[in-house]
């Protein structure tokens, strides 16, 4: 029950913090503190304008999100959701160019599911490529999968500019435009596109995967230890491959919605920094799926107040990722926090620090350590299966 509790005050407190910190950031800039956090509610919650771009920002949140909490339950810190995202964009505006013109046109629904099946597909290899050096040869993934993010942004730049290139596009290469068919329109007529949607869905559906199905069950296990899941038999290897694959399509097709329902083509403004922010949204709700949701709104509210901090007191609109910045740091201080370590931070000492407790601890690692591998496969299974 603590721990639930401190799941929501924790990451509440941290966000608070950096609300507190940001204000004092801009009062030394000779700005009201007041003020900015007014209008930082207005541009986000303010109205149905404000709404609509806050959950038009969300979508892609959410599922640049996923590709950080997926793999982070088989105990992975994967963190190139940017690099999924432009070449889940690129493979959708390559795939609509590929098409003969009168399939473009006429597709519709098929076609706009088949874009984002290519987009799926790309992100999906590229994220499941950081997890294969990470299994099979033991190269870190948080730098692998970061590395890789800056390839695929150059491997996009190279395209965009070169082979798919537009030759219409003269101060800003962009490739050829998707047709009418393969686009993604707004939900019931709203500017709000289909994007929000499959975001939505994806994050329910990973939650009930991992909470319902025997192979989440597995992740889990693997997550939680994964010496114990191999001695168990289970394909510890196999189950981080997929949750790579599965994070990396779900920013793929964030790249893919973008592309889709946005920008209408690849070109540079697909990279805005979405699979960065995504990490911080993940980290703020605990790698839960659905609490992914409601954190990927907050933040999505934040980038879609930037425009009103810049027209009303001239702020950068780039202010809102220094409050990002806090957001994240402080957020991952607040982990030493976890736990009942708030006495120390007091100067009083944790009852887990007493004699009585380091006694039984003791204890408890000699009995472990004279178990037969079975039974300590077996406790650790059971110990650390929930996430």
């Amino acid at each position: 029950m603590r721990s639930k509790v401190e799941d929501i005050l924790l990451p509440a407190a941290a966000m608070l913090a950096a609300l507190l910190l940001f204000g004092l950031f801009v009062m030394i800039g000779g700005l009201n503190p007041l003020e900015v956090w007014l209008l930082l509610f207005k541009g986000a919650f303010g109205d149905a304008y404000s709404w609509q771009n806050t959950l038009q920002r969300a979508a892609p949140l959410m599922l640049t999100a996923l590709c950080v909490a997926i793999p982070a339950r088989a105990g992975l810190v994967v963190i190139g959701g940017e690099g999924a995202l432009v070449l889940g964009g690129l493979a959708a505006a390559a795939l609509a160019q590929a098409l003969p013109a009168w399939v473009a046109v006429s597709a519709g629904l098929a076609g706009s599911v088949l874009v984002c099946m290519a987009a799926a597909a790309a992100g999906a290899l590229w994220v499941m490529l950081a997890g294969w050096l990470r299994q099979y040869r033991g190269i870190n993934e948080t730098i692998s999968s970061l590395l890789l993010a800056y390839v695929a942004i150059g491997v996009f730049k190279h395209l965009v500019e070169g082979p798919l290139r537009d030759p219409a596009s003269l101060n800003k290469p962009s490739s050829y435009a998707l047709a009418e068919g393969l686009r993604l329109g707004g939900i019931a007529g709203s500017e709000v596109h289909w994007g929000l949607a499959i975001g939505v869905l994806a994050c329910v559906g990973a939650e009930l995967w991992l909470r319902l199905t025997p192979s989440g069950f597995a992740l889990r296990v693997v997550g939680g230890n994964m010496r114990a899941a191999q001695l168990v038999g289970l394909p510890a290897s196999g189950l981080v491959l997929l949750a790579c694959a599965l994070g990396g399509a779900a920013a793929g097709v964030a790249g893919g919605v973008e592309v889709a329902a946005v920008h209408t083509s690849a070109n540079a403004a697909l990279i805005a920094g979405y699979g960065y922010a995504g990490i911080l949204v993940a980290f703020m709700a605990r790698h839960s799926p659905l609490a992914i949701i409601p954190v990927a709104i907050l933040f999505g509210g934040f980038g879609a107040a930037g425009s009103l901090l810049q027209r009303r007191l001239g702020m950068p609109d780039a202010s809102v990722q220094v409050l990002q910045g806090m957001a994240f740091v402080l957020i991952l201080a607040s982990e030493a926090l976890r736990g009942g370590n708030w006495r120390s931070w007091l100067g009083s000492r944790s009852p887990s620090s007493s004699p009585s407790s380091s006694s039984s601890a003791l204890a408890s690692t000699s009995a472990n350590a004279s178990a037969s591998p079975a039974s300590t496969a077996s406790a650790a299974t059971a110990g650390k299966a929930a996430p």
